[in-house]
């Protein structure tokens, strides 16, 4: 097993799942008329999200040693890292624990405009239009400024990225704490004796590009199914009490998340606990069950008891 020297004890793979679903690889392309060639260009690898996750962050930015934390909102924090140099640590990373979802083509492209700043390119016309080529294919792609301003370029082709051949456990438990939900639903019955049904689910939701991936998920935990949502985002779902019970809440205990979503999944338990033992067939059992649902995901009352942000 590899060992790892970060005060905090993330595994990198985790780093690499939680990216998958959180972060940004942004190129950066404004006027800016007092450079010699009339362009700023500047790249930002982020991660942003709710203020609760605040040690989670302090978590990647020790695993990784560059980089800042910053406040972006009310209850929005990012882990940012812009200077060529500490994004060259983002790189080296990427190339050892590689993104599986489609995000890794745009971490490609970002690889791409990165070595033309390491060469100092984008400080020349034809660097930056190969930059604005670069940019063109990722993310939300050009600004209507820059399509304005480069009314020939065209769009580098888009890298390819395959269906994962494996998935390891820690970038599934990362991916999970930024993508995953752990849910309990209580509903009417008429087939229960106290008219009331309750159920666990755990599901994953992601842009229809990313199909490939969620199906090799059901493979990977050896249960679930994939179901298309709608004609842009697809479903990877758990909801036989069964395999929860047996393979879901068994492998995050011995994989586990590090966010604040360890806190719904250790409500979760509390339910499957409940329904083990029929509890959920009770008046008592099913109130027990729906206090704790009360107070899960956006239920949850937190307290931001942590250091300032600059």
């Amino acid at each position: 097993m590899e060992k790892f020297n970060n005060r905090n004890g993330l595994n990198p793979k985790f780093f690499s799942g939680i990216s998958d679903g959180e972060s940004c690889f942004y190129i950066g392309i404004s006027k800016n008329n007092s450079r010699s060639i009339g362009w700023v260009v500047w790249l930002t690898f982020s991660i942003g999200v709710d203020r609760k996750d605040q040690a989670l962050l302090e978590s990647i930015e020790s695993l990784l040693g560059v980089g800042g934390i910053t406040k972006q909102g009310k209850n929005i924090i990012q882990y940012r890292v812009n200077s060529v140099k500490d994004l060259q640590v983002i790189i080296d990373h990427f190339e050892k624990y590689p993104l599986l979802s489609q995000k890794r083509a745009d971490y490609l492209l970002f690889k791409q405009a990165f070595e033309l700043l390491k060469r100092k390119e984008h400080l020349t016309v034809e660097g930056l239009k190969q930059i604005v080529a670069i940019k063109a294919s990722s993310n939300l792609g050009l600004s209507e400024q820059l399509k304005e301003h480069f009314t020939e370029i065209s769009p580098v082709l888009r890298p390819l990225v395959e269906k994962p051949k494996i998935i390891d456990p820690y970038w599934f438990a990362g991916f999970v704490e930024a993508e995953g939900c752990f849910l309990v639903y209580v509903h009417e019955s008429s087939s229960h004796k106290i008219g009331y049904q309750a159920r666990l689910r755990f599901s994953i939701g992601l842009h229809s590009r990313d199909e490939l991936l969620l199906k090799s998920l059901v493979v990977f935990l050896g249960c679930g199914k994939y179901t298309k949502r709608s004609e842009f985002v697809g479903d990877f779902i758990v909801g036989d009490f069964t395999d929860i019970n047996d393979k879901v809440i068994p492998f995050f205990k011995k994989y586990p998340l590090k966010g604040a979503k360890l806190k719904d999944f250790d409500d979760f338990c509390k339910v499957a606990d409940i329904m083990k033992v029929n509890g959920h067939l009770t008046e008592s059992g099913l109130e027990q069950i729906r206090l704790i649902k009360s107070g899960m995901n956006r239920g949850r009352t937190l307290s931001y008891d942590y250091l300032p942000l600059h």
